[in-house]
């Protein structure tokens, strides 16, 4: 990795390389492969990654080095004020707004290594979403008092219109077209007065450029709700950093395919170096167990079974000292397992809480495991109740889909299938720490053709289709 982030520095060629290992997870030791050619490199570099792996880089890594290889390179704060020596230290939300925003030129001809891509397209989605608050709506009366009467009116037709949505529990929902049109309509009678609040500029700009995901969050207990706006691919926007600048980009495993074909089709990315690194099949192995004979998980006899099968997990455990950690993606199962189990195996079962004992057993959903997973040990045993594939229940993900669909795309290999198998990699990799045992409950790993795809993501692995105790002892 050193040798492939020094080339990038030296000869201005753009690299990708994957390293096999989490995101997020500060105490890899891969980092300093980077940092000491970025440190002995005589001209400026920019690095941005998340804000703690930078104040662990600043207050620890950095000056370790700086002491051994006996440099002083100075170690600035990204900011449109830095003066563009040295090592600039950037967050991805500095950096992109950046980018991004009105000072795209700022400090333009500095190489930029980041790290952690494989949030690469939520940091720039997020960075890109104009959103509206309920508060907004009285700022723009405020500001526009000779048209207070229609704002008004437009705001209680929205909030009519919202509200016929049946209640859900993300209370989340992609705008209608009549919806869209009573936004329309407004945009039309404000359009010309520069007295308009900020939010509404910038809502009505990114509404106009490639803002196609348009979605109201209700706030149903309050009586209003938020406007939300944000472009479904980011490729477009990206593309103009990476033809600016050479880059090197960092991430656990972006793809199953060494050359990232479609992380560099999602990201923008031309041709560049691509390396994939593959975990140590001696020290990160992990123990697979996937059952050939349940049902899927779309029948009804699922529940029952999944429930039954983790429980004799459990006891087949007991004496296995470590942490378990259940990953479901259902909430109301989620809550019903944890109910189970909580009544059989006491105060061990926790629900999304890093407050869990040295041998406690962890039910947790998706987001909270990829969120909190470096604060918690490495588990003994995880596992898995389906795939996370992105839920088509989702009106984001259903939209997406809907645009690949207008272009003609294979949505499933193109959107759901990476991010299933990126989601999936994240959430093993602290159990190769310890070699432990991965069991996986999803049949469609066995029965649907791209269960290659998910096998390969999870490799190197030990593969078994029974319970063995002895995995379970050992790991």
């Amino acid at each position: 990795m050193a040798r492939l982030v020094a080339r990038a520095l030296r000869l201005g060629r753009s690299a990708l390389i994957q390293t096999g290992l989490p995101a997020g997870a500060y105490r890899q030791r891969y980092r300093v492969s980077y940092l000491m050619p970025i440190l002995m490199w005589p001209k400026p570099v920019i690095l941005v990654a998340p804000t703690p792996l930078l104040e662990h880089l600043r207050v620890v890594e950095i000056p370790r080095l700086q002491e051994w290889l006996q440099t002083d390179k100075p170690i600035d704060i990204y900011s449109h004020n830095a003066a563009g020596r040295g090592l600039m230290l950037a967050d991805p939300d500095s950096w992109l707004a950046a980018r991004l925003g009105g000072n795209s030129e700022l400090h333009s001809n500095i190489p930029i290594i980041i790290d952690g891509v494989d949030d690469l397209e939520v940091w720039t989605r997020q960075q890109l979403t104009a959103g509206l608050a309920p508060a907004d709506w009285n700022d723009l009366m405020q500001s526009q008092s000779m048209l207070a009467d229609e704002i008004r009116e437009a705001r209680v037709l929205l909030t009519r219109a919202v509200f016929q949505h049946p209640a859900k529990p993300d209370e989340c929902y992609l705008l209608e077209t009549a919806e869209q049109n009573i936004l329309k309509g407004l945009f039309e009678r404000i359009e010309q007065n520069p007295l308009i609040p900020a939010a509404w500029v910038n809502f009505r700009q990114r509404w106009e450029a490639n803002g196609r995901l348009r979605w109201a969050q209700i706030h149903r207990s309050g009586g209003s709700f938020s406007l939300f706006c944000a472009p479904v691919q980011v490729a477009e926007v990206l593309s103009k950093i990476w033809a600016a600048v050479p880059v090197v980009l960092i991430g656990g495993a972006v793809d199953v395919e060494q050359k990232a074909p479609i992380f560099r089709q999602m990201m923008g990315l031309p041709e560049l170096t691509s390396v994939r690194f593959s975990p140590d099949r001696q020290n990160e192995l992990i123990q697979l167990y996937i059952p050939n004979w349940l049902p899927l998980p779309n029948t009804p006899e699922f529940q029952g079974v999944l429930i039954q099968e983790i429980r004799t997990l459990l006891l087949m455990s007991v004496s296995v000292a470590g942490l378990t950690v259940l990953i479901v993606g259902d909430v109301p199962l989620k809550a019903r397992l944890a109910a189970i189990l909580a009544s059989e195996f006491g105060t061990r079962v926790r629900v999304e809480t890093t407050d869990v004992g040295e041998n406690g057993i962890l039910v947790t959903g998706w987001e909270f495991w990829r969120e909190y997973q470096g604060e918690l040990s490495a588990p003994h045993l995880l596992a898995i109740a389906t795939l996370p594939l992105p839920s088509l229940e989702n009106p984001l993900v259903t939209a997406r889909v809907a645009y690949y669909k207008e272009q003609r795309r294979d949505w499933f290999r193109l959107y759901l299938l990476p991010a299933a198998l990126n989601e999936l990699q994240r959430a093993i990799a602290p159990v190769r720490e310890r070699q432990g045992v991965v069991a996986i409950f999803d049949s469609r790993v066995i029965h649907r053709s791209y269960g290659q795809q998910v096998l390969a993501a999870l490799s190197p692995f030990a593969r078994i289709n029974y319970l063995d105790t002895t995995w379970l002892t050992q790991a």
